[in-house]
């Protein structure tokens, strides 16, 4: 891939200075014909992509009610109890779509399979909703034993990555496995296999930080922010080394405009940085061009993966980050993306799963299939 350089680019065309996530009922069809595979493409070449100040800040103006406004529109959007409702009919229509669209990777698995054979099969794991259920309070979302041996046998069979928002350290911490590569902070901190994985590659441990300069800053950022939310009950901030959570799943809706507005204040002052939205959490990152799209090439290419015909990378995620990974295996028609959802979303997966449960399902018959198959 050849990345020497940071990518630097001045945020998002959304006028609200959010990236903000699509709406869970949107037609899929048109999606679905727009993101057909493509012939694989090269990454663009590192260099700089040159930021306007005065445009970045007009951008956070902290006291436009318009753009709090825009904020908790979609701080709602991201919350499954703001569903728009729709006569059942036309909800159970658009399910079946989506689903024939979107099939479940459990019931497509012989097909999988079949365009996989003669293929290196390279597993790519969310973790917060994907391997463990999304809960309450980040610090307690802890993946089932039962989950942690499944994952454990999967990288026996292949190479495998978690690729995930949190802190590198963080993930490391919930899932206790030294044979896998991680990817933390959305892709900005990967590290290789400590032990036992006999697909690392040379002496030394895969280990890249393309946004290290940003630290000190998200460190500022991330004091900032404890000490601006502290009045905000249910309020919690996470430290992801090189990025910002900020969590809102246990803060009261009445308080949620209040919140947008002590997090703008905080980030009007940092240009260098951009706020995006996940399930129920707000993000501060480095506006650098990495995300896990990104990571997602680096593994590959790290494993010696880079320009071949013979690999099957398969990425698992619930989340909007996930999408730049789901869109990288469509542009380069290799392998597929499985997006984890009980709803229809927008999304570039090929495939879908409900939940956690039906993930570790997925991975098991992965397992038996490659034991048998050795």
């Amino acid at each position: 891939m050849g990345i020497t350089k940071q990518n630097v680019a001045g945020g998002g065309g959304n006028s609200s200075g959010v990236e903000v996530m699509p709406d869970m009922y949107s037609a899929s069809l048109s999606m679905y014909a727009a993101s057909l595979q493509k012939p694989p493409v090269a990454p663009a070449a590192g260099g700089f992509i040159k930021i306007s100040r005065r445009k970045l800040l007009k951008n956070l103006e902290v006291n436009s009610a318009e753009r709090i406004s825009s904020w908790v529109d979609s701080m709602k959007a991201s919350s499954p109890t703001h569903v728009k409702a729709a006569p059942r009919s036309l909800t159970e229509d658009h399910s079946s779509s989506w689903m024939l669209h979107h099939p479940s990777a459990l019931d497509m698995f012989e097909q999988i399979i079949d365009a996989s054979q003669g293929k290196q099969i390279v597993m790519f794991l969310d973790y917060d909703g994907t391997l463990s259920p999304i809960v309450d309070d980040p610090d307690q979302a802890f993946m089932s034993k039962q989950m942690r041996a499944t994952v454990k046998k999967l990288a026996r069979c292949f190479p495998t990555a978690i690729v995930s928002g949190r802190c590198r350290d963080k993930v490391y911490s919930f899932v206790r496995l030294g044979e896998l590569y991680y990817a933390g902070s959305h892709g900005m901190d990967i590290k290789g296999p400590a032990k036992g994985s006999k697909y690392k590659k040379g002496d030394q441990s895969v280990l890249f930080q393309p946004a290290s300069e940003f630290l000190p800053m998200i460190d500022e950022v991330y004091k900032k922010l404890v000490e601006k939310t502290k009045s905000t009950p249910g309020a919690k901030v996470e430290n992801n080394k090189f990025c910002v959570s900020v969590h809102f799943r246990r803060v009261d809706e009445k308080e949620w405009t209040e919140l947008a507005q002590q997090v703008r204040s905080v980030i009007k002052e940092y240009p260098e940085l951009r706020l995006t939205q996940g399930r129920k959490v707000l993000e501060i990152r480095p506006t650098i061009k990495w995300d896990k799209g990104k990571a997602l090439e680096f593994l590959l290419e790290s494993l010696g993966f880079a320009n071949c015909t013979n690999v099957f990378p398969v990425y698992i995620g619930d989340d909007r980050t996930d999408e730049d990974a789901f869109k990288i295996l469509r542009d380069r028609g290799q392998g597929f993306g499985i997006l984890v959802s009980k709803f229809p979303k927008e999304t570039n997966a090929s495939y879908s799963l409900q939940e956690p449960e039906e993930v570790m399902n997925f991975l098991r018959r992965l397992v038996e299939w490659k034991r048998l198959n050795i």
